[in-house]
């Protein structure tokens, strides 16, 4: 996503990098216990994160998506104090789109933030003339399995060894 120029609080006219997440639950696992809302809650008292957009996503078993903003919910007070940084910038086409990677009859959260611990550091980018041209991250789980497969690894080595 793009940088959109605007004079936010603490002075700086860029916005910083705009990210979304989508995290999916299977039907017996659809509890969200307020974990999640003091964890986003702290990201955004340490200034790392502005929440734009918080929704709930539910895909019948069928297909059928129904989106909920966050205030269609008896919510948590930490979610209850971070609905007033909300943008609401989800369209409905976003909403297809996010819940197409779904599986039918769940349920996922979808939060979009501006980062904005990396507003200064683009905006000193693009005034020394530089741009963005990739982005991207690396899933945690495809992490994990590396690291898996290389303990794996080391062991079946070292049991050879001997």
């Amino acid at each position: 996503m793009s940088n959109t120029a605007v004079e936010n609080e603490s002075g700086i006219d860029e916005l910083g990098p705009i990210d979304y997440l989508v995290v999916e639950f299977p039907p017996e696992r659809s509890t969200f216990t307020g974990e999640m809302a003091a964890e986003l809650g702290s990201l955004c008292d340490q200034g790392i994160i502005k929440l734009l957009d918080l929704m709930i996503l539910q895909k019948s078993d069928e297909g059928t998506i129904e989106a909920f903003e966050i205030d269609d919910f008896d919510v948590t007070d930490e979610l209850r104090r971070l609905e007033t940084q909300i943008a609401e910038i989800l369209a409905a086409d976003d909403v297809v789109h996010l819940a197409g990677a779904m599986e039918n009859g769940t349920t996922a959260g979808v939060i979009v933030w501006e980062n904005t611990w990396a507003a200064p550091f683009g905006a000193a980018a693009r005034h020394a003339g530089g741009q963005l041209v990739a982005s991207g991250r690396i899933p945690v789980q495809a992490i994990l399995a590396s690291l898996q497969a290389e303990a794996e690894a080391e062991t079946d080595s070292e049991s050879r060894e001997k």
